[in-house]
């Protein structure tokens, strides 16, 4: 195996994981949704265990996501050079990140639980995006650049 076959796998499999921790999140809070919007449950208990996740789920997905975004920046710099594909990945990456962490302090964090099923959906609207983002990045790369 050359260096470009190993640095390709590390890019990919960082890729998978970042994308991983996105749908384990989305399946941990569709779990949740009953727990933290009833209020005659123990939403307390629940909150936690979602902010607890919430922490570990982040470390893993900001680790996934910087060798993903390193191993790309080598990709570009060793073999693909800097031509325009490259510019739109790379911007198209920094905007899933804007909208992803822009909805997230406006309307995630504000969140208290229970809460309304429909303020719960704030989460799902947050998984749209996210998800969004990452199929315009995928079809981008492998269907148009």
């Amino acid at each position: 195996m050359d260096w470009y076959t190993i640095l390709r796998f590390v890019h990919i499999v960082s890729f998978a994981a970042w994308f991983g921790t996105v749908f384990a999140s989305l399946f941990l809070l569709k779990t949740l949704e009953p727990k933290l919007t009833d209020a005659t449950g123990n939403p307390e208990k629940y909150t936690k265990l979602l902010w607890s996740y919430i922490k570990l789920e982040t470390k893993v997905a900001d680790s996934a996501f910087k060798i993903t975004v390193v191993s790309g920046l080598l990709l570009a710099f060793l073999t693909y050079t800097w031509s325009i594909p490259v510019f739109i990945k790379i911007a198209l990456v920094i905007l899933q990140v804007f909208m992803t962490m822009g909805y997230i302090v406006k309307a995630i964090q504000p969140l208290k639980y229970p809460c309304s099923t429909s303020d719960y959906k704030k989460w799902y609207n947050l998984f749209a995006i996210s998800l969004s983002m990452f199929a315009v990045v995928l079809s981008v790369s492998f269907f148009l650049l």
